[in-house]
């Protein structure tokens, strides 16, 4: 073959390649984070969901704070406070997370204000890798609205009462260790940037600890 017959194949070659599709692809998970990792954020913002496929993407345990302080309350989360008085909320979840960070790195979803409750953040910022899902208020709206098992909001009220908890708590969200914007997207695609996120916060604070580029 000739010179001019390999060139004219090697332009052929890469604009078949240039003219292939290009698929989206999901970072390669190639680390365990250091520390227990823990999503917080206002109800609506994806904690659940995103919490159980990062687990899965982790290979590590998924727990639901509030799931835990109801087993161990024995009775629903919106009726703590009415069987066993003012600030047994708070301390409970204080209790229950407080146990969880002292188990094995899992992935942690806390409930809506538990980051807000100074002694609870503290906690959190020293114990874990604190994660911050912050949704905009459109996004907020649209999951919360018509939900019955929200019991901080008012039905016909959501819009005031999720503007009004963001301008109380998203001050105090922001002392998280990452924050990861959500949208009204794929879940996986969340992930995806939440992976990213966590990566990028090791690499900056644990120069020691292996992290692969493929991330």
């Amino acid at each position: 073959m000739s010179i001019g017959e390999e060139n004219r194949k090697d332009d052929s070659i890469s604009q078949t390649a240039s003219k292939a599709p290009l698929r989206p692809t999901s970072p390669m998970v190639s680390f365990v984070p250091p520390k227990p990792v823990v999503l917080v954020g206002l109800m609506g913002c994806g904690k659940t969901s995103i919490g159980k496929r990062l687990a899965k993407r982790f290979d590590l345990p998924f727990c639901d704070s509030d799931q835990e302080v109801e087993e161990a309350a024995g009775c629903a989360i919106c009726d703590i406070e009415a069987l066993f008085g003012d600030g047994s909320l708070q301390a409970g979840e204080y209790k229950v997370i407080a146990r969880l960070l002292t188990q094995q790195v899992q992935i942690i979803a806390t409930g809506c204000l538990s980051f807000t409750y100074e002694n609870t953040r503290n906690l959190i910022k020293e114990k874990s890798i604190s994660v911050w899902l912050k949704a905009d208020l459109p996004t907020l709206f649209a999951r919360v609205t018509g939900r019955k098992d929200r019991p901080l909001l008012e039905a016909g009220n959501e819009e005031e009462a999720l503007i009004g908890m963001m301008d109380q708590y998203y001050p105090l969200f922001a002392e998280s260790d990452v924050c990861v914007q959500t949208y009204d997207e794929p879940t996986n695609i969340t992930v995806d940037r939440v992976i990213i996120a966590i990566s990028d916060f090791i690499r900056s604070q644990y120069p020691d600890y292996h992290v692969l580029k493929s991330v």
